[in-house]
C-alpha cells in the first residue's frame, strides 16, 4: 500500500512538471473587431457642393458611425482646384476622414507635396475640405528647394503657396552672394 501511494504521488508529481502547451497571448480589441465594415483598396472622390476636390485613396478603411468615420491605413490624397486643376498631394501611415465636417487627418510621416515641388512634413495634419485648408499644431518642416522652414503649427493651402507658420518659426535658406550690392 505504502508503494502504491508513493508510486501514485512520484506520478502526478512528473505530470505536474512537464509543460503544457499554452495558448498566445493576444493584443487588445483592434479597429476590425468593432467596425461596421472593412474595406480594401479603396478610392472615393471628395466633392464640395458637387464639384470635385480632389480623390483620396487607402490601402484598408474602417467604417464607423453609420458610414461617416473612415479609419485608414496608408492613406493618400490628392487635390484640386474649383476648375480641377492639380492642388497638391498627401500622403500618411494613417488618416482619419469625417465625412459630416469633411475634414480628413493624416498621421505618421504625413507629406504634402505641392505642384511645383515644395513639400511639406508633419507627424499630424488636417485637411478642412470646405475651407481647402491644411493645418497642423504639430511640428512641421517645409522644404522649398533648398530652404528649409521649420516651426511649430501651421495653416496653408494644399498647394502651399499661402503658408503662415504659427509658433517657433525658424528656417534656413542659401542666399547666392552676388545678390549682395557691392560696397
Amino acid at each position: 500500500m505504502k508503494w502504491a501511494l508513493a508510486v501514485a504521488i512520484l506520478g502526478v508529481a512528473i505530470a505536474s512538471c512537464r509543460k503544457s502547451a499554452r495558448p498566445p497571448v493576444v493584443g487588445g480589441p483592434s479597429l476590425a473587431d468593432s467596425a461596421e465594415q472593412i474595406l480594401f483598396d479603396v478610392h472615393t472622390i471628395l466633392t464640395d457642393r458637387g464639384v470635385k476636390r480632389g480623390d483620396m485613396y487607402a490601402d484598408t478603411v474602417y467604417v464607423f458611425n453609420d458610414q461617416t468615420r473612415f479609419v485608414m491605413r496608408r492613406v493618400r490624397a490628392v487635390f484640386n482646384t474649383e476648375i480641377g486643376a492639380p492642388n497638391g498631394t498627401l500622403r500618411g501611415d494613417r488618416g482619419n476622414y469625417d465625412l459630416r465636417a469633411q475634414v480628413l487627418e493624416g498621421f505618421g510621416n504625413v507629406v504634402v507635396t505641392s505642384t511645383d515641388g515644395k513639400r511639406l512634413e508633419s507627424n499630424h495634419l488636417k485637411y478642412a475640405q470646405l475651407q481647402n485648408q491644411v493645418s497642423s499644431d504639430s511640428a512641421f518642416t517645409l522644404f522649398r528647394g533648398n530652404d528649409q522652414q521649420r516651426g511649430i503649427g501651421f495653416i496653408s493651402d494644399p498647394n502651399i503657396t499661402r503658408f503662415q507658420c504659427l509658433r517657433a518659426c525658424r528656417g534656413s535658406a542659401n542666399v547666392p552672394l552676388n545678390t549682395f550690392p557691392t560696397p
